[in-house]
């Protein structure tokens, strides 16, 4: 077996001339998992296993070949010289060997396996929600996980085969397609806020009015921004309730709290029964909405590709 060959000609596994027992191919698998994210907790992530089995099965392959393999740390997990030797011959046949098996996957009636997705809230509620069921029944064979966050962060890194993410987000080197027609914010006020103040009839009318304000969790709050024939107007909106909550936000926004400001979708069951009514609304145009994103120079795993397909059909019929 060439893995075997491998490791037996980088560490010398003979015993007086006894070849000593292979390593675990599942242990190596999670070994070269640790060193790429350099992370014992994104590796579990990745390959569905609690921390602690993960950390089990490196002390078994390392006590399988009699060297060290990673230098941990209670700030890092680094490989080892002998680590970085075997990383640099493995990875490319396992990579390999995991490709040519997707391959196969991809013939099947219905592909199988995990795919991890990472999204922001608003994709997960509005656009993900809804379709989900629909998936998943035309894929019995996949399982799906999805995570919500509005951070930025390095969803490859933490495991994830994709993210979704609007446009100003994506990094240059990735593959994007969009997965949603174009979407906008709607300024909506409850009726009796409106009796008490009046409709703003210009963005800069809600300086010193109430407003509710968003806060991401990885951000100070953000001025709210309106646009009209070229002319971009950057309001930073003061009220009584800043939240991240959207639900909050709507429920203050109903009580005559203040103005609030956020994706039409989130308001469209309150602006339809009358609860919220919509201002400057000539302000806010439509934008594009979110692109799915996954690594340009990285072979597509059978489920991803069949979510891909998915969403392009899905959303074909919408004009995108």
């Amino acid at each position: 077996m060439i893995i075997w060959a491998i490791i037996n000609e980088l560490f010398d596994l003979s015993n007086n001339g006894v070849p000593m027992p292979a390593p675990n191919l599942a242990d190596l698998d999670l070994f070269l998992a640790v060193a790429r994210h350099r992370s014992f907790r994104r590796a579990a992530k990745e390959r569905g296993v609690a921390p602690s089995t993960l950390s089990l099965a490196l002390k078994r392959l390392e006590e399988d070949l009699g060297v060290r393999l990673l230098n941990r740390t209670t700030r890092s997990v680094t490989p080892t010289e002998a680590g970085q030797r075997l990383v640099a011959r493995l990875a490319p046949i396992f990579t390999e060997v995991a490709e040519s098996l997707d391959e196969v996957n991809s013939f099947r009636d219905t592909p199988t396996g995990l795919l991890r997705l990472n999204v922001p809230v608003v994709v997960s509620w509005l656009i993900l929600a809804p379709l989900v069921p629909r998936f998943l029944a035309a894929y019995p064979g996949i399982t799906l996980e999805i995570i919500d966050n509005n951070a930025l962060i390095d969803v490859f890194a933490e495991g994830f085969d994709a993210g979704i993410r609007y446009g100003e987000a994506l990094a240059q080197d990735v593959v994007a397609v969009p997965i949603s027609p174009p979407q906008r914010y709607v300024l909506a006020g409850s009726p009796d806020l409106i009796a008490r103040e009046g409709l703003p009839q210009h963005p800069r009318d809600l300086v010193g009015r109430p407003c509710i304000r968003h806060r991401f969790a990885d951000s100070a709050a953000q001025p709210w921004e309106f646009e009209r024939n070229g002319e971009v107007v950057r309001v930073m909106v003061d009220g009584p309730l800043i939240a991240n909550s959207v639900h909050i936000g709507i429920s203050a926004a109903e009580s005559g709290l203040g103005w609030y400001c956020t994706f039409e979708g989130f308001l469209a069951p309150s602006l339809a029964a009358g609860r919220l009514v919509p201002a400057l609304e000539d302000w806010l145009p439509p934008f594009p909405g979110p692109y799915l994103y996954y690594p340009s120079r990285r072979h597509v795993p059978a489920p991803l590709r069949a979510f891909i397909d998915f969403m392009k059909r899905h959303y074909d019929t919408n004009g995108i």
